[in-house]
């Protein structure tokens, strides 16, 4: 997930535009152009249950039950009284209940012709009422046709992952290897699948196998660009692209492309320092050796805790990538407000210091936080709770508590159902209340609940558990409620 840094001007919060949802249309390019970390969850029609006290809840299913209304979120059912509707508004896209500014990028989809998908006849089998059916992949297993059994579990594989459902994904896609370890399709998803989870380096040997069954596939070297880049092997993904773009031109890899080259000359000249948990690259003229040294020592340090606290840690080095201002923005392309970024290599612009301000000190654990949750949660987290726990062990105060306790008492903040996506698009204001709602909410579970609970949350996430559920589970509140205690929290805490 793209993580941007901290906001660096706080102006007055202000009700923002509604946000957009993405959808994915392509295995990897999107993810790539928006996030080089982690892929948005496919966007499906859904119910939207408006309440009278305001709020607002995003259904899979609804149904009317005598004097109730009974809801499905994700495998999970729940029931709430006829007489709190105001409305239901059936088959909406989120894109459709919300307003934006900001269009999909124009992506290919990821369709090669080998794949196993193209069956129509067994994909009805294994997928039923958009479940994968356990029983039809046994009966597959027993027919001894190896072939067969491997298409019906890579059909299983990618209907999860596509759902954001990565510990299901990756027992199918094992499977489905083990039936048949040569098929190009089965191993692009499984070396994505890889990368989101936090294991780019395992993930190449899949992709460079890939590669080996088809090296004239367009397809298997743009995945395995991919896959080198997020590897921080940056020049060999730039020449993988490359060979791409002459069997195939797609104006997406060639973006991809762009960024990649943009970056690799920015740091043409930069040398590199390594720790144990960190490489460094830096501009030798740009910072010093005292800095570097300090910035290592404090990133360790930030590293120790965040084991202690989310109690999980990155499997591989993590880069880190120090540039001057101006170098930052170019290569980066982030927003004005931002203060550092995390894409998988955490991104620091350092302005000239020439040592570890504490500015630069909760910059630097708020952008490793990140890669903490999305080791935690495969990439599942929602923004929202991402940036509030990154805040949170900065450790961050919330400085605008009486501000938004304002909004909550008035309903005019964002919902929170509505900050799961990047907060990219926003204006400075509308990131500072983003920001701002983030924080709140994780401070609030961390004090109502505790960091254990927190934690749990983020386990779930992991297993493949929908935002609403891992909220009923460990907490007993969906968004609606979680906002109703939030807006008493913020009252008792900040109000007057």
């Amino acid at each position: 997930m793209l993580s941007i840094g901290r906001v660096r001007w706080s102006p007055t919060l202000a009700a923002p535009d509604l946000l957009e949802c993405a959808s994915v249309r392509a295995l990897v390019l999107k993810f790539l152009l928006s996030s080089f970390v982690v892929l948005a969850p496919t966007c499906v029609r859904a119910d939207v249950i408006h309440l009278k006290n305001g709020r607002t809840i995003w259904a899979d299913h609804v149904h009317e039950n005598g004097t109730h209304i009974e809801y499905d979120v994700g495998d999970n059912n729940y029931v709430i009284q006829k007489s709190s509707v105001e409305r239901i508004d059936a088959g909406l896209a989120p894109h459709e209940a919300a307003s934006t500014s900001v269009a999909d990028h124009d992506l290919p989809t990821f369709t090669p012709s080998d794949s196993p998908k193209n069956d129509p006849a067994l994909i009805s089998q294994i997928i039923r009422d958009d479940r994968v059916d356990d029983a039809a992949l046994s009966a597959a297993e027993r027919t001894g046709d190896s072939a067969n059994a491997s298409a019906a579990y890579f059909i299983a594989g990618k209907h999860e992952f596509e759902r954001g459902n990565l510990a299901k994904s990756r027992t199918y896609l094992d499977t489905a290897l083990r039936f048949d370890g040569q098929n190009p399709t089965t191993l692009n998803y499984y070396a994505v699948l890889l990368v989101r989870t936090g294991n780019a380096s395992e993930a190449l040997q899949y992709a460079e196998r890939a590669v080996r069954i088809a090296p004239d596939s367009a397809d298997t070297l743009t995945i395995l660009g991919y896959t080198q880049f997020a590897a921080d092997r940056t020049q060999d993904a730039i020449r993988t692209w490359k060979r791409s773009l002459e069997i195939r031109p797609d104006p997406s890899v060639k973006q991809l492309l762009a960024k990649a080259e943009k970056q690799a000359t920015a740091q043409a000249n930069y040398s590199e320092r390594e720790s144990s948990h960190f490489t460094l690259h830096y501009e030798g003229q740009k910072s010093s050796e005292s800095l570097r040294g300090q910035l290592l020592a404090a990133l360790e340090s930030d590293y120790d805790d965040l084991v202690r606290d989310l109690g999980v840690a990155p499997r591989s080095s993590i880069p880190v990538v120090l540039y001057t201002d101006q170098t930052f923005f170019d290569v980066t392309q982030a927003p004005s407000w931002s203060g550092a970024i995390n894409d998988g290599k955490l991104q620091i612009p350092i302005r000239g210091l020439d040592s570890v301000t504490p500015e630069l000190a909760h910059v630097l654990k708020h952008e490793l936080a990140h890669s903490f949750v999305s080791q935690l949660t495969g990439g599942r987290c929602p923004q929202w709770l991402n940036e509030g726990i990154a805040q949170l062990v900065e450790p961050k105060m919330l400085s605008d508590g009486g501000v938004l306790a304002k909004l909550y008492a008035a309903q005019q903040e964002i919902p929170l159902n509505m900050l799961e996506g990047t907060f990219v698009r926003f204006s400075g204001a509308q990131a500072t209340l983003a920001y701002a709602e983030s924080l709140a909410a994780a401070q609030y579970i961390a004090d109502a609940y505790g960091m254990s609970d927190l934690q749990r949350i983020l386990q779930m996430f992991g297993e493949g558990s929908s935002t609403e559920t891992a909220l009923r589970t460990v907490l007993h509140s969906d968004y609606g409620q979680l906002e109703a205690e939030m807006s008493k929290y913020l009252t008792s805490k900040y109000g007057s």
